[in-house]
């Protein structure tokens, strides 16, 4: 576990490595809490899980499918969104945040996390976009990233997930984010070559304090 702290303000890049989906869960809920309370700062918390299958609080169970392993482990969970697979390859971002520090709104929030994502992709010269309608990025018609999110009094929890280096097959199991005319795509798919992980964490901690960070605005409503 490797634990930095932002010079700007209060911000603890929190990077787990390869945990399990369950175990970072407690986490965060419990890092929530005490954001809440005040016991703690606002924190990034960056992870690769062993391969599950999370559906969230509006998800169709249907769309978890019987031809999927049944060995890889499913969790109904408290976020918004349908269902998505995480795994290996695959960079997941908890920002644990207080948003009375920024700007109360949902929407603003999920916008700003998916420019995160596309300014991330730009660097590599990847073009990504929002689709109208949909949550998220895409890489034309595929989506390389996605992202369902949970507050308690303005404290986030849940966040997004970028597909780097991850073995898409697992996707066949689901259908992602109950879209069942677009397909998902990965930063090794589009780039032809396995990407180094620790540079697009890098790339992600330095986008988020850019954005959260060094601007050290007041956002208002």
């Amino acid at each position: 576990m490797i634990m930095t702290q932002s010079k700007q303000i209060e911000l603890q890049i929190l990077d787990l490595g390869r945990k399990s989906y369950e175990e970072v869960w407690i986490l965060q809920k419990k890092m929530q809490s005490q954001r809440i309370n005040g016991d703690v700062g606002d924190v990034l918390i960056l992870v690769e899980h062993n391969p599950v299958y999370t559906l969230g609080k509006n998800a169709n169970p249907n769309h978890l499918l019987q031809i999927r392993d049944k060995s890889i482990d499913v969790f109904n969970i408290e976020r918004g969104g349908d269902i998505t697979f995480h795994g290996p390859g695959q960079l997941v971002g908890y920002p644990i945040l207080n948003l009375s520090n920024y700007k109360k709104s949902v929407s603003w929030y999920m916008r700003v996390l998916e420019q995160l994502t596309i300014d991330v992709l730009n660097e590599f010269k990847i073009i990504a976009r929002r689709v109208e309608g949909l949550t998220g990025v895409w890489v034309g018609d595929e989506k390389i990233a996605a992202q369902g999110v949970r507050m308690s009094r303005w404290v986030t929890m849940h966040g997004f997930s970028l597909n780097v280096n991850t073995d898409l097959s697992f996707y066949d199991g689901i259908i992602p984010c109950g879209i069942f005319d677009r397909g998902v795509t990965s930063m090794e798919k589009v780039l032809k070559g396995t990407q180094k992980m620790e540079k697009v964490k890098s790339l992600v901690v330095d986008k988020f304090n850019q954005i959260f960070i060094k601007s050290n605005l007041k956002w208002q409503d």
